[in-house]
């Protein structure tokens, strides 16, 4: 079957190319009845704007850079997902790049993407550091970035409040009366253990104690599991918390493997819920981040900095976090 071309609906309509034109990109230069018979053209050919050729008139592609780790993608694809559908309802396509930690640098993929013409980035990286993002505020383009709370020049940040989250559940255990809680370093991502840090402080200060359960591996220590199964030898905890899955997961192996009972003699609990925290027994409790939301939310604060005036230029978002209850947590 033959394509339509613009073409087709000029010579279809009687009207010239620029006019076709001017009516499929929304110019109000075009009278009434002229407009009419181009759309009536369009109609009955079934003709189907290039959404390229269009954003070149408009000085837009209508594609969004899309940036997430590689090695984020077991809990990342209902961000994406999120993300997906809100640009459909949008008309916009996502081009979607990826990073690999100590290999691609997040600055030169940016402006790999920029070159290509794309209208905006967002950006999923829950570890960024202030410098990095006062690197990305260069760029004079629209950037979103999800899970990290920053604020930069013509920079939005949706996230969910780790530090409020440690907090809170810090707090619960303080008030049980269960002091002994410790942190697990997270090597991958220091942001996120600064936020988790931050939090079990400030719960300790409120209580007027001090917070010194920070656990940093020791570089001769390969992985969290290494470090943890002869540290628990010597120490004992009421709680211990882990980032990601793998690191709860750790946990529990250590843990087992000291006679350490879970959750009579220590609960455990994972920051970043994954379908692997109920897959594996015991379950593991842990905080429910509504990760389609994320990227929902994100793609539509990025419409609306396409739109002039409809957002603040470095908005940040918070969304809620559930803490759900497994078992190895007590109640």
């Amino acid at each position: 079957m033959k394509r339509v071309t613009i073409y087709d609906v000029a010579k279809e309509a009687g009207v010239s190319l620029a006019t076709v034109s001017r009516v499929i990109n929304g110019s109000n230069v075009v009278k009434g009845p002229t407009r009419d018979k181009v759309q009536a053209a369009v109609d009955k050919l079934g003709y189907k704007p290039n959404a390229i050729a269009q954003g070149l008139a408009l000085q837009k592609t209508t594609t969004i850079g899309l940036v997430v780790p590689e090695a984020s993608f077991t809990y990342t694809g209902q961000i994406i997902n999120g993300l997906i559908d809100v640009a459909k309802i949008y008309n916009y396509n996502i081009m979607l790049h990826t990073i690999t930690a100590g290999i691609t640098d997040l600055s030169s993929v940016i402006e790999d993407i920029i070159k290509s013409h794309v209208d905006g980035v967002v950006v999923y990286n829950d570890k960024l550091e202030l410098p990095e993002v006062d690197a990305l505020s260069k760029y004079n383009i629209p950037i979103v970035l999800i899970g990290s709370k920053v604020k930069g020049d013509s920079i939005c940040s949706v996230y969910v409040d780790i530090e409020k989250a440690i907090f809170e559940l810090t707090t619960k255990y303080l008030e049980e009366g269960k002091t002994k809680i410790g942190i697990i370093e997270d090597r991958k991502n220091q942001y996120a253990c600064k936020q988790m840090i931050t939090g079990a402080e400030k719960a300790f200060k409120a209580k007027g104690k001090k917070f010194t359960g920070f656990l940093k591996i020791p570089a001769d220590s390969r992985t969290s599991y290494a470090f943890l199964s002869k540290w628990l030898k010597d120490h004992q905890y009421d709680l211990m918390i882990g980032n990601r899955d793998s690191q709860a997961m750790a946990i529990l192996n250590a843990a087992r493997e000291n006679k350490i009972s879970v959750p009579d003699d220590m609960e455990v609990v994972c920051v970043i819920d994954t379908k692997y925290n109920a897959m594996i027994r015991p379950q593991i409790s842990s905080f429910s981040i509504p990760s389609y939301d994320l990227g929902a939310v994100s793609m539509r604060v990025m419409t609306k900095m396409l739109q002039e005036n409809e957002t603040e230029s470095n908005e940040c978002i918070e969304l809620s976090y559930l803490f759900t209850p497994r078992q190895t947590t007590k109640d």
